[in-house]
């Protein structure tokens, strides 16, 4: 029988079927800021779920619900995945995770970058991910050291001016 005469509601092909988010397979390294910054995210859903239980049988509010029930779920498997990090107290010598880089780039400017995990990292803040190519070129340099950052615009040469942790 054609799908043109099955009478059906339409909404429950709306997109109550929300996919999960990915994962990442890499270790999930936290700054105790980020650990904090995802159990507060918790939180956030869970009062954003509360409000709109009164609304629950709205379709649309269905499917806010859905989407906010998925990103708890993926917020507590990092919970659950975390490896908590804590580089207080670390010897400035070299960029390790958690540390706060200052570079000077080729033109003289000066930049502050913090090495965070995957869901900490905002680049708003200059706080970048232990998995960005920024990261990758700092980590295990010294003071001194001069790093490349390749980027698809073309490399930048960065020397390392202060770390701190």
């Amino acid at each position: 029988m054609s799908r043109a005469f099955v009478k059906e509601n339409d909404l429950e092909h709306a997109g109550i079927d929300i996919p999960e988010r990915p994962i990442s397979d890499e270790p999930n390294y936290v700054t105790p800021r980020g650990l904090s910054l995802l159990y507060q995210t918790i939180d956030d859903l869970e009062k954003e779920r509360e409000a709109l239980n009164a609304k629950k049988d709205d379709p649309m509010v269905k499917q806010k619900i859905a989407v906010i029930e998925r990103d708890m779920r993926y917020f507590a498997a990092r919970i659950e995945s975390a490896i908590l990090t804590n580089s207080q107290g670390e010897d400035p010598s070299h960029v390790l995770f958690g540390a706060k880089v200052t570079v000077e780039d080729e033109e003289g400017k000066f930049l502050t970058f913090e090495i965070v995990g995957e869901d900490e990292a905002n680049i708003h803040e200059d706080r970048v991910s232990y998995l960005s190519p920024l990261a990758e070129a700092l980590i295990g340099s010294a003071v001194g050291d001069e790093v490349v950052w390749e980027k698809p615009m073309g490399d930048s040469y960065l020397t390392i001016q202060k770390i701190n942790y």
